[in-house]
């Protein structure tokens, strides 16, 4: 893998080589039109501001960063953010912040990282990667975020942000087309029906062939189609009220995250059924053996939205209320080997309603405040399956669970500005979280309901920050939050017991520096992270408990330079230091001690190991990116050539930190793109991975067997636009 890795570093050095000496003879062109000269503006404290002003750890992308780094689903932000990674369990998404994320896979489970689209929270794991449409910004917010955004934001939060429909005519279409018969289609449209109604619609239309190779007949699997459309309405009802309305319908037909192979460990050996025959099973990454039943995800997902905003004089209102509806199916390899040992089936039905009211100060006083009300409410059925001969005898019933959860929480967040260098900044918001209908159905029951008593929990979180300015351009803060990752019910493990809500405290300091050419921030953070949730696949089951405390340390920076006006340059870097300071009964995967194995098909069985002080789950030490944007004029247009390069070094896949190895690597993607000097149309060659890093997304971990789902190769394409 290595010889591979070391062919494309050659001219991908060459490349970056000949970007770095562009700055010499670009510097004639700096009064030219180029990169915006406007600050940076996030929402991070739930209302606009410079960055520079917001003591929170943030790394906002925009458009042209996105299009560098080849950024077509959410998981690709990772390649272009610091401490910043997407891990996967089956199909479920599972991000990670600063070494805050989860494996939980369980009705009512969640994540640690809040997902919100259009300051909408998006809670189901099963569609946390989504295409990205019409995106205008993605900001990460770093650390807890309890305090504004509320319940499983221990880890941070990402926000999308997308444009609103307008009156103006316009839109735009894209086509591209790459290696593995990869084909997106995109388009965009806004128009006014009137003055004051505007409605605009947008497609996504992609596709694929596999490029993993089943190793019984040759042929290749992990063909993917998936779809999206989006409509919105919206009107201006008068001079200080407006409503926008959305629909939104996705569906997506792609098994490449349950494609998996065996898994060998250093310790364990080769990780397969212990009384695998040769020829069943392989640890290539370009290949699988899938045995005689299809692998396959399906889902389908309904959003519909609604936000109204009114202008109150004093302060500006807004009312977001939402309807989520997202059903899966999945049939996946429990043994990783091509003989039918364990395929399970696992349907999965999530209905969302949430409803929010944020009133925010208006700019130009002293106290700039945001205060909220905020309802969850989250119903979610998952149903297992033996699918072993399902072409035979259909799918036999194993078990289920179900949660319905809900929380109603109020925050107030303010900013009070002492003396025009010194800024407090203090926030409260008291949360009421339930489980409620909650129900596993025990094994061999044929769907029997089996209650168990509901869960209640009260949680305050706090925040306090004090951030001072030197001069206009630099600001210094330290500050203090809380968050919490609310507790659930172990009904995925056929227990029912409680499990208690994961907290941390957080300690930061930063220091943040724009003056429009270059902006620069650093961070210093400390977490005290307890009773960490943490699943154990046995038996047919994610059992779930608390089982760890941890300790969390370290240093986020990175930098954004516009060296000319015609060519930036953007890095940044993050190291963690995340330690399980106790973990009583780790889960040890070992391997049965007989050829036998250790009954019902089993190959590994979890012993629980003490620890102390070893590595947490999927935290490599360091990840950074650096990436640059070069723009010429040529043929009458523009010649935009961007590259990114991001490392991840070592960590561990496995629950306990100690197993299931990953070796550091690298992913570097590339682009050049003309565009005519109407700006209307724009032909672009585009390159991802062209490092070939091989490297795995995932290790799916049981007693029947671990494997690994591994990166796709490198790709390459054209892409097509044009503006009306």
């Amino acid at each position: 893998m290595r010889k591979v890795n070391d062919i494309w570093r050659a001219p991908l050095v060459g490349v970056l080589g000949l970007v770095a000496v562009i700055p010499v003879h670009a510097a004639a062109q700096d009064a030219a039109e180029g990169f915006s000269d406007a600050p940076i503006v996030v929402s991070a404290q739930r209302r606009e501001e410079a960055s520079l002003d917001v003591p929170i750890t943030v790394t906002t992308l925009g458009e042209a960063q996105l299009a560098t780094a080849n950024v077509q689903e959410l998981i690709d932000i990772s390649k272009v953010t610091p401490s910043l990674r997407f891990d996967f369990q089956g199909a479920f998404v599972q991000p990670n912040i600063r070494g805050i994320g989860t494996a939980v896979t369980t009705s009512g489970g969640g994540a640690n990282v809040g997902i919100y689209v259009d300051g909408f929270y998006s809670p189901n794991p099963l569609a946390a990667n989504f295409q990205l449409m019409n995106i205008q910004s993605i900001q990460v917010l770093k650390g807890p975020q309890g305090t504004l955004f509320g319940r499983n934001t221990t880890g941070g939060a990402i926000l999308v942000q997308s444009a609103d429909p307008s009156t103006e005519t316009g839109g735009e279409a894209k086509f591209s087309y790459g290696r593995y018969n990869e084909m997106r289609a995109q388009s965009y449209a806004t128009f006014g029906l009137s003055e004051k109604v505007a409605f605009d619609i947008e497609g996504l239309y992609r596709r694929g062939d596999g490029w993993v190779r089943d190793i019984a007949d040759g042929s290749t699997d992990g063909d993917y189609e998936n779809w999206s459309i989006r409509m919105g309405l919206k009107a201006e009802l008068s001079d200080s009220t407006s409503v926008l309305l959305r629909y939104m319908h996705s569906d997506v037909d792609d098994p490449s995250q349950i494609l998996v192979n065996a898994y060998v460990d250093p310790v364990l050996g080769a990780a397969i059924a212990n009384f695998a025959p040769p020829g069943s099973f392989t640890t290539n990454p370009n290949e699988y053996s899938p045995g005689p039943n299809p692998r396959y995800f399906r889902s389908s997902s309904n959003v519909v939205q609604a936000t109204i905003k009114t202008d109150l004089g004093f302060a500006d209102l807004a009312s977001y209320s939402q309807y989520r509806q997202e059903d899966v199916d999945a049939s996946q390899d429990g043994d990783r080997i091509a003989l039918t040992i364990f395929q399970l089936g696992l349907p999965v039905y999530n209905k969302t309603w949430s409803q929010e009211f944020l009133l925010t100060s208006k700019p130009g006083t002293a106290l700039q405040w945001s205060a909220g009300l905020f309802y969850f409410s989250n119903k979610d059925r998952y149903v297992t399956f033996l699918d072993n001969n399902r072409a035979t005898t259909g799918r036999v019933r194993l078990g289920g669970s179900s949660t319905k959860t809900q929380t109603y929480a109020a925050f107030f967040d303010g900013t009070y500005e002492v003396t025009p260098q010194l800024f407090v900044t203090a926030g409260l918001r008291y949360a009421r979280d339930t489980v409620t209908d909650a129900y596993f159905n025990p094994p061999g029951s044929n769907g029997a309901k089996q209650f168990v008593p509901d869960l209640k929990g009260n949680k305050i979180t706090p925040r306090l920050a004090i951030r001072y300015k030197p001069s206009e351009e630099s600001s210094v803060y330290a500050s203090y939050t809380k968050g919490y990752k609310a507790g659930v019910l172990d009904v995925g493990g056929a227990t029912g017991n409680p499990v208690k809500p994961e907290e941390v405290d957080a300690f930061e300091v930063g220091f943040k520096y724009d003056d429009r050419r270059l902006s620069f921030e650093t961070s210093a953070f400390y977490y005290d992270y307890r009773n960490l949730q943490v699943s154990l696949f046995k038996n047919a089951t994610a059992q779930l408990v608390n089982a760890a405390s941890s300790e969390i340390y370290g240093l986020e920076a990175q930098m954004r330079y516009r060296i000319t006006n015609r060519f930036e340059v953007n890095l940044g870097g993050g190291w963690t230091h995340a330690r399980y300071k106790r973990f009583q009964d780790a889960p040890i995967y070992v391997r049965c001690p007989t050829t036998a194995g250790c009954g019902g098909g089993t190959s590994f069985f979890i012993q629980p190991t003490p620890l102390r002080n070893v590595t947490m789950q999927r935290v490599p030490e360091f990840t950074g990116n650096i990436g640059a944007n070069y723009r010429a004029d040529l043929a009458g247009g523009e010649l935009a050539l961007s590259g990114n390069l991001y490392y991840s070094s070592k960590f561990f896949h496995g629950p306990s930190g100690v197993q299931f190895p990953e070796k550091g690597y690298e992913v570097a993607s590339l682009r050049a793109q003309w565009t005519d000097a109407s700006d209307r149309y724009m032909v672009a060659l585009w390159g991802d991975n062209v490092t070939n890093s091989r490297y795995r997304t995932s290790v799916q971990y049981g007693n029947f067997g671990i494997g690994s789902t591994w990166s796709k190769p490198v790709t390459y394409g054209v892409e097509l636009g044009v503006k009306f």
